[in-house]
């Protein structure tokens, strides 16, 4: 509780009913128009993914009003649904933005809740973008709650939870209080009850399974129905986040740094940091990438390679690192985007998009005979310098040994995509026109792009929706 006797949720919720209210500046607004115009794009990509078609069939047996478009088809569905499903497609091809450090992709469980309601609901451009703007705000400051300086790491991943799903379905949800007209107390309400809703567990990034790609959709069903129940009068507890059986608890023990959740809440934003993603895979792997697309176009010859060492932090080698044999030879598409091997060699090798594409990462390219002998040579390794600069930026460093016996160093220590080696508007226009044009002619993804950016003038969404489906 602060010195205003205001506790954290409530702080937070303060922060989201003022956003509703008055509106946010121009800069925020314009970053959130981005953000939301990258899910779109990373969604009309996923509608033909196996986890995307399997929760469309199931939210269609569900049935009910449909009030909320089904990104890509010709659907509408009710709010929880629409957000499940739109929520599935955004994480399914691992394309969305990342912050960090607290290593959480929040625009994935954010932008599909607050798109679901505010279509519903008939919001503005303007309030659709100032939810999103504050939604991810709570998210990031959530993950970052949980991020344990002293071991370099967040306490969600150490522990094998999921926080993009956990910390995702809170902020979603006062995204979509603020779109569904609550004010402060129904907010914090409607962050209090989606504290009991957000799971997610890591194991599938490990060994298999396609339950991950669903966590966003998820969160975002949870957010959209907390909003609905606070709505409708139920309540949260005041001290949901910090308190003995509070959220932070239950997921990070001890290990929790309260300031970061209002630290200068309203004055600074973490919104404007978090990192666009350039390859469609885990993020982990893409200083990895960059290093092996520097090194090819110096005029490396895949051919010429004896031996590759990949260096990383260390706490990131159980994702794209272990088990070995399992990163070397991906049991698929979807699993060679979380193996560090296998990354590399498809950045030496193809390479579509901006270095590597969707089509690097169908079951048939990660069981082509010529990346999987050059994924059998990385070897996966810690390495110091990556472990004091993570989780800050992802880095990684190459070291290739030719037949020859040269040896070839490249390290990326500021990731592409972030602030510090940012995508410009182009790369990021490129992105989405080459995400949506798998599911749209590219004149309907060039008018997506200006109805998206033009957002904040928006009276509402029917003319960008109606192009989405």
């Amino acid at each position: 509780m602060t010195a205003d006797g205001a506790t954290p949720v409530q702080r937070l919720a303060a922060l989201a009913s003022d956003a509703g209210r008055r509106g946010l500046p121009a800069d925020l607004r314009a970053d959130a128009a981005r953000r939301v115009l990258d899910v779109l794009g990373n969604s009309l990509a996923a509608t033909a993914e196996p986890p995307a078609r399997a929760v469309g069939e199931l939210v269609t047996e569900w049935g009910g009003a449909g009030r909320a478009t089904a990104i890509g088809t010709g659907i509408r569905l009710p709010e929880p649904s629409a957000a499940l499903l739109n929520g599935t497609l955004a994480h399914s091809l691992d394309f969305d933005d990342t912050h960090l450090p607290s290593v959480l992709h929040p625009s994935a469980s954010v932008v599909p809740a607050a798109l679901a309601v505010a279509e519903a609901r008939g919001a503005t451009g303007a309030l659709l973008l100032d939810a999103v703007a504050v939604g991810i705000e709570i998210t990031v400051r959530l993950g970052m709650a949980g991020y344990d300086r002293d071991l370099g790491n967040s306490v969600f991943f150490e522990r094998g939870q999921h926080a993009t799903a956990i910390c995702g379905a809170v902020g979603a949800a006062a995204s979509a209080a603020v779109l569904s007209g609550l004010d402060a107390a129904g907010i914090a309400d409607a962050m209090g009850i989606a504290a009991s809703m957000g799971s997610g567990i890591l194991e599938a990034n490990r060994t298999g399974g396609t339950v991950k790609r669903i966590h966003c959709g998820w969160a975002a069903h949870a957010a959209v129905t907390a909003a609905g129940l606070a709505r409708t009068g139920i309540t949260g507890p005041p001290t949901v986040l910090e308190g003995r059986f509070g959220f932070l608890q239950a997921f990070c023990g001890d290990q929790v740094d309260l300031d970061a959740l209002t630290s200068g809440l309203g004055e600074h934003w973490e919104l404007p940091g978090i990192f666009f993603k350039p390859y469609p895979c885990n993020h982990f792997t893409h200083a990895g990438i960059d290093a092996a697309l520097r090194l090819r176009g110096r005029g490396l010859d895949p051919a010429d390679i004896e031996s590759i060492e990949l260096g990383a932090p260390t706490p990131v080698l159980r994702t794209i690192g272990e088990p070995h044999e399992d990163k070397i030879r991906p049991r698929s598409g979807y699993h060679a985007a979380f193996s560090g091997p296998y990354t590399v060699a498809a950045a030496l090798l193809g390479g579509g998009g901006l270095g590597v594409f969707h089509e690097d990462f169908t079951d048939a390219a990660a069981a082509d005979p010529g990346r999987l002998a050059l994924a059998a040579k990385v070897r996966c390794v810690p390495d110091a310098r990556c472990d004091e600069i993570f989780p800050h930026q992802f880095p990684a460093v190459l070291r290739i040994r030719t037949r020859g016996g040269t040896l070839l160093e490249e390290r990326v220590d500021a990731n592409r995509g972030g602030p510090d080696n940012p995508l410009s508007s182009g790369e990021l226009a490129t992105k989405f026109c080459l995400n949506a044009v798998r599911r749209v002619p590219e004149t309907r993804a060039d008018r997506i792009t200006d109805l998206t950016y033009g957002l904040a003038e928006a009276k509402d969404l029917a003319p960008l929706t109606s192009l989405l489906a």
